[in-house]
């Protein structure tokens, strides 16, 4: 890819885990209007559960989640209650006892838990929840926390893949985002992980951090090969400064810019690809006996708040403080602040503080984006005709596809559009093109390659 051409499209566009995207959720939709959305969802087919534990025992700079740094077992234990209790509300919102095909717990770091909460928790899901018995149950694990009990509590509460964040495994990188986490310390984590049941292991990977070059980056996937994972994620550094205060200690003058970033992204991906893993979207890459790639291979991958996935839930329930939902209405999300999600849920109401409820229009270009997110292509002719429209209406995105397909970056053949192999790092940018909200909006974000 050329310089002029990486320059062009590596501008800030969002990480489309939805659309319309959270920056242009409203106040419209409140906990009034979640609760009617709730219960007008019946039986109508599984459920997915997210909860989000916000808490950390450290600070790294990196980060963009919404957390708090605790090193007391009590606030932890004061949200596990509110927690608790809006899993009976959702419940009841519902109605009967509904089915879920899919459970994650993210954060923050949900493994903040101690091994008694965590088995609570669980139990509590399953008491109101018909949690099917190849529910996939996933966890999102910091090594440097994870204790021996929690490991087995784990393994217990039926969890069955574990994601675990290591970033790299250089010490100058590690140092310089305030993430100390030597190779051993993830290594006996994942033992523990796997004596325990939890056979399936995920590594998250960032490229673009401070004093990260290409060959670090190689090191470093590689060394995360001999782990033996069934999934790596490896995704780009979002440096959003303007939003997480904190990114501002890191060395800004050590960051790659996009040509180094596109460098290192391109070397993980070939090393992997190299191994046997099979590419996934953007970002991720599975052995090709896993779920992800085999839903990838028979056109059921999906995109969510969580990344890539093989779950195929049409509802994602999020359960949190800041946690995110996806009704066939719309989406819904929680406020992101921890008292006032203690204020509405110690009051039985729901903590929704924003939402959007989708129209055709955003359903549509939904389909288009997911799909050239999944599979980099998209059948726009046919997406349009199912919901009515011509093939016309996107007049406006084809002349701006023009410079794309110029610039080798995307095909279009018989209303069909493909990104090239070499337009891959791209894919966000040219997501950005149907995104109608980017072009009315003033949200900022991170750079799409």
């Amino acid at each position: 890819m050329t310089p002029d051409v990486l320059s062009r499209y590596a501008r800030p566009v969002p990480r489309y885990t939805s659309y319309p995207t959270a920056p242009h959720f409203g106040p419209e939709v409140d906990a009034r209007r979640y609760g009617t959305w709730l219960g007008e969802l019946g039986a109508a087919g599984p459920l997915s559960l997210y909860l989000h534990i916000p808490f950390c025992r450290s600070l790294c700079w990196f980060c963009g989640c919404n957390m708090r740094v605790v090193n007391k077992s009590e606030p932890i234990e004061r949200y596990l209650e509110l927690l608790l209790k809006e899993i009976e509300m959702v419940a009841d919102g519902i109605g009967g006892r509904p089915r879920v095909s899919h459970i994650h717990l993210g954060g923050g770091t949900p493994t903040t838990l101690s091994a008694s909460n965590f088995s609570r928790l669980a139990d509590a899901l399953r008491h109101r929840f018909d949690v099917a018995g190849d529910a996939a149950f996933a966890v999102e694990v910091d090594p440097r926390v994870l204790s021996a009990e929690q490991a087995r509590a784990l393994g217990l509460a039926g969890v069955n893949r574990a994601s675990l964040g290591v970033q790299d495994f250089a010490p100058v990188v590690q140092k310089a985002v305030n993430r100390i986490q030597p190779y051993e310390v993830t290594a006996r984590a994942i033992d523990a992980l796997r004596a325990n049941g939890i056979a399936s292991i995920n590594l998250d990977l960032l490229y673009g951090l401070p004093y990260q070059t290409v060959a670090s980056v190689a090191a470093t996937v590689e060394r995360a090969l001999t782990l033996s994972p069934d999934r790596l994620a490896v995704f780009g550094y979002a440096h959003v400064p303007w939003l997480k205060r904190h990114q501002r200690l890191l060395p800004e003058e050590a960051m790659p810019d996009a040509e180094e970033r596109l460098g290192q992204m391109a070397v993980a991906a070939a090393t992997l690809e190299a191994n046997g893993y099979v590419a996934i979207g953007l970002d991720h890459f599975a052995r090709a006996d896993d779920a992800l790639a085999l839903a990838l291979a028979r056109g059921e991958l999906r995109r969510n708040f969580q990344g890539y996935t093989a779950d195929g839930a049409e509802t994602l329930i999020g359960l949190g403080v800041s946690a995110i939902g996806s009704l066939p209405q719309g989406y819904v999300q929680s406020t992101a602040e921890l008292r006032g999600y203690a204020d509405a849920i110690g009051s039985a109401s729901f903590a929704t503080a924003r939402g959007i409820a989708l129209a055709d229009d955003d359903r549509l270009r939904r389909d288009i984006i997911e799909s050239l997110m999944c599979f980099l292509e998209a059948p726009v002719a046919r997406l349009c005709a199912a919901y009515g429209h011509t093939f016309g209406s996107f007049l406006a995105e084809w002349k701006t596809l023009d410079q794309m397909i110029e610039d080798g970056v995307v095909t279009l053949e018989n209303g069909h559009l493909r990104v090239t192999r070499a337009g891959r790092p791209l894919v966000r940018a040219v997501c950005a093109v149907f995104d109608r909200y980017l072009k009315e909006g003033t949200a900022r974000h991170s750079v799409a390659v």
